[in-house]
């Protein structure tokens, strides 16, 4: 489905692109931050503008440590149940706020189309529409199900190890919910690559 999306990055090289969704949150961003400097790391995160809003201090310093970030949405959107013209809305709300808080450090971004991630990854074909030309649409070939509290640290962490190859986009997520697993998961996921010598890098 939607070919145009990028799900997974081609490249011959030991890279991988880790992905945080759903933050800023202080507390969890922080630790995720903390671990991508340990490893000389880079990580792209997917923000929620109303996070944004509310924590402008972590979301700056996201921009500040040289990491990427894109739009997902302003309140979270599930595409499948938000009218187009309201789902459009939203997304200009989450770019509003991160311009508003990032300053030169947002706007000095790559070059390149901005980045945008469905929330749930559930959008309409009508909205992609509206978005493309402006965003490029960001997937993933990898899911931890860190949020999922049913999912043994052990094991999400052995299911993001085995499913995991180069040029893979790996979803975390930079919340409350996920923050057991991801606490497990993130150093040790880490740890692993990097002694295969990979490099963490932005989409």
């Amino acid at each position: 489905m939607f070919p145009s999306f990028t799900w997974h990055m081609p490249t011959q090289q030991t890279e991988l692109f880790l992905t945080f969704d759903d933050g800023p949150i202080p507390g969890v961003t922080d630790f995720v931050l903390e671990q991508l400097d340990q490893h000389d790391a880079k990580g792209t995160f997917f923000c929620v503008g109303d996070n944004v809003r509310k924590y402008p201090d972590e979301f700056r310093r996201v921009l500040q440590k040289g990491h990427a970030v894109g739009n997902h949405t302003f309140h979270h959107l599930n595409g499948w149940r938000t009218d187009d013209e309201h789902y459009l809305d939203n997304i200009r709300r989450c770019d509003e706020v991160m311009q508003a808080v990032g300053g030169d450090d947002f706007e000095h971004r790559p070059l390149g189309r901005r980045l945008f991630r469905p929330p749930y990854g559930r959008v309409t074909r009508d909205q992609i529409r509206m978005v493309r030309p402006q965003y490029r649409v960001i997937m993933w070939d990898v899911l931890t199900a860190d949020y999922d509290a049913s999912l043994g640290q052990e094991r999400c962490l052995q299911k993001a190890l085995q499913y995991s190859r180069p040029g893979s986009i790996v979803i975390f997520h930079d919340s409350h919910k996920a923050e057991k697993n991801l606490r497990y998961v993130l150093p040790r996921l880490l740890d692993h690559f990097s002694e295969k010598g990979f490099q963490f890098k932005t989409l």
